[in-house]
């Protein structure tokens, strides 16, 4: 026998009001199975079903119309999931750049012209966004006569915005769009390029052979910072042998760029590194990095991948690690 239950029971069963169970039933979407004498209005399981998936459907934004079609059969609940899910994910990404948008005037003082500017940001297209980079880097790059592999290698350190960002990659995002069309950055970054590779020395680092040998003297270095950070002893064997095998590269690099090697001379320059003021040369020398580093470490954030090279002062402490790795056993 086919059981039924009173409109308090299913409201019970469901979740659902009371009223709201009439609504449904007087919109047509499900009706009672049947009335009592009085009128009384009696549901069944399978109306309960019904009702239920209702509840559920309404709770994931569907709308009376797609809800009819999909228990009158018109419609799947695979076609209309996928519809809604993609005004969903749509959704969700108004609202991650909304929350990043509103993270940064929070964080910053923020006027009323840059909010506008913030929201335009986040709302570029990938074209837009790479249009916006290749600006900064024909700017940066215009003037020196530079092997044009380091001018692409530079245009192709760009961000790259997933389909999905989070609310920190939509933030570095806005930063790095600030600052790559700030003209005081944009012109220190210039400079900065012109001093590095005007020269015939620079010209020659700036080569593919050059850059391979920098890649991996790079490569080197940040073993080198993963065992500094990891907490190896500098007076340990591991960190002596990391800090020879970087004074023999760089010897290399060195010979290279200048026909002299000297390893012996290489060895010393790190070994000696914190003594005579050398470190502290060495980091105001570095400050005009933090500007590239910056703009490195917000293309890192935005695509989701490692952290580029150390901040100057994350470099110093690591050139006194490995100066102190040299200069065990040698006082």
């Amino acid at each position: 026998m086919n059981e039924l239950y009173s409109i308090g029971d299913v409201a019970r069963r469901t979740g659902l009001s009371v009223s709201a169970i009439r609504f449904y039933a007087d919109e047509g979407v499900v009706e009672p199975t049947g009335l009592t004498e009085g009128g009384f209005r009696r549901y069944d399981v399978h109306a309960i079903a019904r009702l239920d998936l209702v509840r559920t459907l309404r709770d994931l934004g569907a709308g009376l119309d797609d809800i009819r079609r999909v228990l009158s059969a018109e419609t799947s609940l695979h076609d209309l999931a996928v519809t809604h899910l993609r005004l969903v994910e749509d959704q969700l990404r108004q609202f991650r750049a909304r929350r990043a948008v509103l993270r940064t005037i929070v964080r910053q003082h923020t006027t009323t012209e840059q909010v506008s500017l913030m929201r335009r940001l986040v709302s570029m297209s990938d074209d837009d966004r790479d249009r916006l980079i290749d600006q900064f880097w024909d700017f940066v790059t215009d003037g020196p006569d530079v092997h044009p592999s380091q001018v692409e290698r530079l245009h192709s350190r760009r961000p790259h915005l997933p389909e999905e960002p989070s609310t920190g990659q939509l933030e570095a995002w806005i930063e790095l769009a600030e600052i790559v069309q700030d003209e005081e950055f944009r012109t220190a970054v210039r400079d900065f390029f012109h001093r590095t590779f005007g020269t015939e020395q620079g010209k020659l680092m700036a080569s593919p052979e050059m850059i391979a040998r920098v890649e991996r003297h790079r490569k080197l270095l940040l073993k080198a910072r993963a065992s500094q950070q990891a907490g190896v002893p500098a007076d340990s064997p591991q960190a002596r042998d990391i800090a020879e095998r970087i004074a023999v590269d760089s010897a290399e690099v060195v010979a290279a760029m200048t026909g002299e090697h000297d390893a012996g001379k290489a060895r010393r320059g790190i070994a000696e590194f914190d003594r005579n003021g050398k470190a502290t040369q060495w980091r105001a020398k570095a400050t005009g990095l933090k500007l590239l580093t910056r703009y490195h470490s917000l293309v890192a954030t935005v695509n989701g991948t490692p952290k580029p090279d150390p901040d100057p002062e994350q470099a110093a402490a690591i050139r006194e690690w490995m100066a102190a790795a040299l200069r065990q056993g040698t006082n």
